[in-house]
């Protein structure tokens, strides 16, 4: 497997929330296989950039390949990788991984031992990987990221779409990938 480099990112953002499905994300050698992911644009009511550029968006305008972590409702950090030329604000929500590396030490940040538990979500994720907001626009293709091609495994899945969960803005879009 090689790893993703900027360019991969370079392209459109649904093109890219699809081509995730089956990579390897790996954070300070922690990490797994994504298995679900979401996709927002800047003409998109539930995409932070929606409002234009502010302090909180300003990564979401910068070159692709880099991280956006947020804070939801002041609790969670979620994890996104910005997508798309330069200015076109647009990010892949990381919400799910398959755990492979690392986890007795997911099931420790985690507190909880069943695998499904572990990173079933985008905020339990970055808290198994130990993802926080002092990687915003943290490149991914250089440590303590690293983002790798899919498996051989995962030649020829199907990677199914349905509406996006979790917003009450577009939600009806199909545009989340797993």
């Amino acid at each position: 497997m090689s790893s993703l480099g900027s360019q991969f990112f370079e392209r459109s953002v649904h093109d890219v929330a699809r081509e995730l499905i089956g990579c390897e994300l790996r954070f300070n050698g922690v990490g797994g296989v994504i298995v679900e992911v979401e996709a927002y644009e800047r003409d998109d009511p539930a995409c932070h950039a929606y409002v234009g550029l502010t302090p909180r968006t300003a990564t979401l305008f910068g070159p692709p390949g880099r991280a956006y972590v947020y804070l939801s409702y002041g609790i969670h950090s979620c994890l996104n990788f910005v997508c798309e030329p330069e200015g076109n604000a647009a990010a892949v929500l990381i919400r799910a991984v398959e755990p492979r590396r690392g986890i007795d030490e997911m099931r420790r940040r985690r507190g909880r031992e069943e695998l499904r538990d572990l990173c079933s979500g985008p905020g339990k994720l970055t808290e198994a990987l130990g993802i926080g907001l002092d990687m915003d626009r943290a490149p991914l293709d250089e440590p303590p990221f690293e983002v790798r091609a899919p498996a051989e495994e995962w030649t020829g899945v199907q990677v199914g779409c349905g509406p996006r969960i979790g917003i009450t803005r577009a939600a009806e879009l199909p545009w989340r990938f797993g």
